[in-house]
């Protein structure tokens, strides 16, 4: 066998139709297109409704975008600290999901609302800066975790 005996499977290659090839062809005259009509003339583009206001326009605009970098804490204050923990205890983001204080998954923040009256030392991912000053006036220190 050599390559120019080769030659496609049975059935596998079939003929180009040519329409539009006079009114004794089988696809002549109106060469698939039905009768008169837009569609029968010329190319129609895509997303056109006949004039009607097409959906693209239709539909609202969003504004703005939403930001694929952005970080997402679970949020905890200050004063949710003050009265879950004992004086001298150690708060971390697993023992604050532990207690339920803080919900979802990923990295916690800790802000700074209410008052704390005891020191603590607070291991968490991110803190606002009112938060660190609460706990440090409390005689408590801050850790951020990575």
């Amino acid at each position: 066998m050599k390559l120019h005996h080769l030659k496609p499977a049975e059935g596998s290659k079939s003929k180009k139709i040519r329409v539009g090839r006079g009114e004794a062809g089988r696809r002549g005259k109106t060469a698939g297109r039905g009768t008169k009509g837009q569609k029968a003339r010329s190319k129609v583009r895509p997303g056109f409704e006949g004039g009607q206001m097409p959906l693209q326009r239709r539909i609202p605009k969003l504004k703005g975008f939403k930001n694929r970098n952005k970080q997402y804490y679970a949020l905890v204050n200050v004063e949710k600290l003050a009265a879950s923990f004992e004086a001298g205890a150690t708060v971390t983001p697993e023992i604050l999901r532990e207690r339920g204080l803080v919900k979802k998954r990923g990295k916690v923040k800790v802000l700074g609302e209410g008052a704390i009256d005891r020191p603590l030392t607070v291991s968490a991912h991110a803190f606002s800066l009112g938060a660190v000053e609460k706990i440090k006036a409390a005689g408590g220190t801050v850790e951020v975790v990575e």
